[in-house]
């Protein structure tokens, strides 16, 4: 099983011809909102990879359209807490070439109480996974009872911080960086000391490390043309802890993993984009 400790986003998804340069305005050509938030993307994609996911967040008293898609997609919502802070939201460009630039406001995300952790990680059990990313608060303290619970913890670095990444590595399992944020992370503290390590290089794959083994093995992604990159790295990274949680041998989970953000990609939109196990099965048939 898989619990997740992430952000719930609503995301203002914004079609344009290019991506606005400093001082420029720009008619968009669409719109939509949709549910998304590195966390949600990361659970929804992980159910839909058939593995079970409860997830551990917050929203506001604007958010209950955004726990029942999640519902609808198979993840387990009880230990979703209500606050009196609004919800956190996604302002997402999206050019032509499907490039994006985002800005997010945490809003409730960033207001859960150690109560909502404990009592969600009460059901798990040693060998289970935590997911993680940088979009909540109470990283340490859940990341600590992960450890007390025997659970894997996997750790996506992002939005990077060095100084967040440098607390929460003493109790990471695995860790998952795109290039950019591995090459900050190794300038601020070094060598990257972790069990397991993914450096994902978008078009150009992904990386593993394994320091137990010296076990390295590249990953090409399949080439497609995408429509919108947007959650394609949270359709990478749920698909492949949950592959990794069903006990697939890491390339066969990456391989998995890359076919599913490559199904991705070529979608319009975040959550609702991600494909299903079937799907992705028949992609790699």
């Amino acid at each position: 099983m898989i619990f997740n400790l992430g952000s719930i986003n609503a995301d203002h998804i914004y079609r344009l011809p290019h991506l606005p340069a400093p001082g420029e305005t720009l008619a968009a050509v669409s719109y939509c909102r949709t549910l998304g938030g590195k966390g949600a993307n990361q659970s929804v994609a992980a159910a839909r990879a058939g593995e079970r996911v409860c997830h551990i967040g917050a929203i506001g008293p604007d958010g209950d359209w955004m726990v029942d898609l999640l519902e609808g997609y198979g993840v387990e919502v009880g230990h979703v807490a209500r606050s009196d802070t609004p919800s956190g939201h996604a302002v997402v460009c999206v050019d032509d070439a499907g490039e994006n630039a985002i800005v997010i406001y945490p809003g409730a995300n960033r207001a859960l109480e150690v109560s909502d952790v404990t009592s969600a990680l009460g059901a798990a059990s040693p060998g289970d996974w935590l997911m993680m990313q940088n979009e909540t608060n109470l990283q340490i303290e859940t990341a600590r009872l992960a450890q007390v619970g025997g659970l894997n913890l996997a750790y996506s670095a992002a939005p990077f911080d060095a100084n967040a990444v440098r607390e929460i590595l003493p109790f990471v399992t695995l860790l998952m960086l795109n290039e950019v944020e591995a090459r900050q992370l190794e300038q601020a503290i070094g060598e990257i000391d972790v069990p397991q390590l993914l450096i994902t290089r978008g078009a150009n794959g992904a990386e593993w490390r394994d320091r137990a083994s010296g076990e390295v093995i590249l990953c090409p992604a399949f080439p497609v043309t995408p429509v919108d990159t947007t959650g394609a790295g949270d359709t990478f990274t749920g698909y492949l802890v949950a592959s990794l949680a069903q006990g697939l041998v890491p390339s066969a989970a990456l391989r998995r993993a890359s076919a599913a953000a490559a199904l991705q990609v070529q979608r319009p939109g975040t959550a609702e984009a991600i494909p299903t196990g079937a799907e992705t099965a028949a992609f790699l048939a």
